[in-house]
């Protein structure tokens, strides 16, 4: 960078590196059940979520109890599967700040339609 200063061509770098959207957490997430259960559990969870709106872990656990979640073992089990969700793109977290408590909520994805041949309609 010719002709910047030394502390513009430092604001430039800073600049940049926090504008780039953060990596991808590879760390594989083990949901401690095997793995056709876990997309079991997960198809219930996401059902939930979508069902009621973005969700705080607590209000999740409830209503998951009452549905009847068949595999959940606990709370934590239950945690443990929103994040392998997350890991797999499923559900994202949020947080809303108010004052000066947070809340952190699950939501889904917005959904994108389907990407294929499109037919013409006939006239």
């Amino acid at each position: 960078m010719i002709g910047i200063g030394g502390g513009t061509a430092a604001m430039l770098q800073f600049v940049r590196h926090f504008s780039r959207k953060r990596g991808r957490n590879l760390k594989k997430i083990d949901p401690k059940v095997p793995k056709e259960e876990a997309v079991a559990i997960s198809e219930e969870l996401y059902r939930i979520i979508k069902e009621h709106g973005p969700l705080t872990v607590s209000s999740t656990w409830n209503y998951a109890k009452e549905a009847g979640v068949s595999g959940l073992n606990s709370k934590t089990h239950m945690k443990l599967l929103l994040k392998w969700m997350r890991g797999r793109e499923m559900l994202k977290l949020f947080c809303t700040q108010t004052g000066s408590s947070k809340k952190f909520l699950h939501s889904t994805l917005p959904e994108v339609p389907p990407t294929g041949k499109i037919i013409p309609l006939a006239k």
